[in-house]
């Protein structure tokens, strides 16, 4: 059965990128060219992002298949920065983009409900369903086990909806928990990377990916070519490419033998590609859209060529 997943590699295939666009603005890092079009308050501040994320969008929507908000960097400016998030979405949407939401929830019972419902299912209101934000997938901690996950899942199940868990990430001081031994041998990371896959059994789609996802650093390529034996129907989101300076040969080995298996995010990279030095000669801050669409195209010949390589 076809889930969203599935939807995900075909719109993969379709751009031949495997690549997530995260949507993290912060105001002080805006163009002076937008900024200067608005006030300069928490409204204005949210105008000039809502028009930054628009223009990164318009020039990247047609070669990469998706983009992540982190939700953080949108309510620190209040209602005006949720309103901001979810005209973000939709516009992703509009323009045939997939939304992956970077929320990192982690709670139980009702809570863990309520969470699902804003994001993932539906909100009831005398017997009248309503999706409040509606993106595909969700970031979720499964620190508190499946107590935390169970009504992701369900609404996984009933909406055809996805997950990614965090299992590895890409932080310098993930280690410090995730890499701590139990007493069968095995790390704490390996172990949440199991209880993962099996999750994920009831939903695996057309591809034999399931919707239940991972997080999983590209700062860690020989954690990521273990976790894809544990884990062979789980799909992996890899944050720290780029900026963080995870590796296009390394992240290869997160693929599959069909060059499937992973979707690697880059923000700062992409938002802000005029910046780099490999652009800062060519592109002005005004042209930040046209450095972003260059660098996603070199980005993803780049990945592209290391997951061929690795598949040989």
């Amino acid at each position: 059965m076809k889930n969203v997943m599935d939807n995900l590699i075909e719109k993969i295939k379709k751009t031949d990128n495997p690549t997530v666009m995260g949507l993290d603005p912060r105001y002080e890092t805006i163009p002076k060219h937008i900024t200067t079009k608005y006030e300069k308050n928490i409204n204005g501040a949210c105008d000039a992002i809502l028009e930054f994320n628009k223009g990164l969008i318009d020039a990247t929507y047609d070669i990469i298949p998706a983009v992540k908000p982190n939700i953080a960097f949108y309510e620190m400016l209040g209602t005006k920065g949720i309103e901001t998030f979810i005209q973000t979405c939709k516009y992703a949407k509009q323009k045939g983009m997939l939304t992956i939401l970077d929320i990192k929830r982690g709670d139980i019972g009702s809570t863990a409900q309520a969470y699902s419902n804003a994001f993932l299912g539906r909100t009831v209101i005398e017997q009248v369903e309503e999706a409040i934000f509606d993106v595909e997938f969700v970031t979720v901690n499964p620190y508190l086990g499946i107590d935390g996950v169970k009504p992701f899942l369900d609404d996984c199940i009933k909406y055809n909806k996805g997950l990614f868990i965090l299992v590895k990430t890409s932080n310098p001081s993930s280690g410090e928990l995730q890499d701590l031994k139990l007493e069968t041998g095995k790390t704490i990371y390996e172990k949440v990377g199991e209880l993962v896959n099996d999750w994920g059994k009831e939903l695996i789609g057309e591809q034999n990916y399931s919707a239940v996802g991972a997080v999983t650093g590209a700062t860690y390529p020989e954690q990521l070519e273990e976790l894809r034996k544990i884990m062979p129907n789980t799909f992996f989101l890899i944050p720290g490419y780029g900026a963080q300076g995870g590796k296009a040969q390394d992240i290869a080995k997160a693929f599959d033998k069909n060059g499937i298996g992973g979707i690697v995010n880059a923000s700062r990279s992409l938002m802000y590609a005029y910046k780099q030095d490999r652009w800062k000669d060519k592109f002005t801050e005004e042209q930040y859209k046209e450095a972003t669409r260059q660098e996603a195209i070199r980005m993803r010949d780049e990945l592209n060529s290391a997951i061929k390589a690795n598949c040989i």
